[in-house]
């Protein structure tokens, strides 16, 4: 069977790391090492576009059930949150790899102009949430003078 790697374009330094000694230990108990794999998380990646009337944001959430994605709005804050559930073991077999992450993403960002959350409306198709967010009728930049 071939050893399964990812490419690291930094794997010539982390010879240098002081943890290298430690990463070898867990692979020859078959453990995934606790330092040194922070890559196997992903934030949501997102796109926001507006126009006139509301902004739109597509968001790569691969993975997920739509029932295990939450999408709350306050004022001009949005907050997604998408939880992705491990799947159990086969009884028998080993696992020789796990990259894949399991736990729950959040991403919350803040736009310029109050959402309408009454006319706000989701859809996830292939991986990729989009958010419809109408602007509120009526809501502007208030700018203060400074003295």
């Amino acid at each position: 069977m071939a050893n399964i790697t990812r490419f690291s374009p930094f794997r010539e330094l982390e010879r240098f790391s002081p943890f290298h000694e430690l990463d070898d230990l867990w692979k020859s108990m078959r453990m995934r090492p606790v330092v040194g794999d922070l890559e196997s998380f992903r934030d949501i990646r997102l796109d926001v576009s507006e126009d006139d009337k509301a902004y739109t944001v597509k968001a790569d959430i691969p993975g997920v059930a739509k029932d295990d994605i939450k999408v709350s709005i306050d004022g001009n804050q949005v907050i997604i949150t998408a939880e992705i559930k491990r799947e159990e073991d086969q009884k028998g077999r080993n696992a020789l790899c796990r990259e894949r992450f399991y736990g729950q993403h959040y991403r919350s960002f803040t736009l310029d102009v109050p959402i309408d959350e009454s006319q706000a409306d989701a859809k996830y198709e292939n991986g990729v949430l989009e958010l419809k967010l109408p602007k509120k009728s009526g809501a502007q930049t208030h700018e203060l003078k400074v003295h």
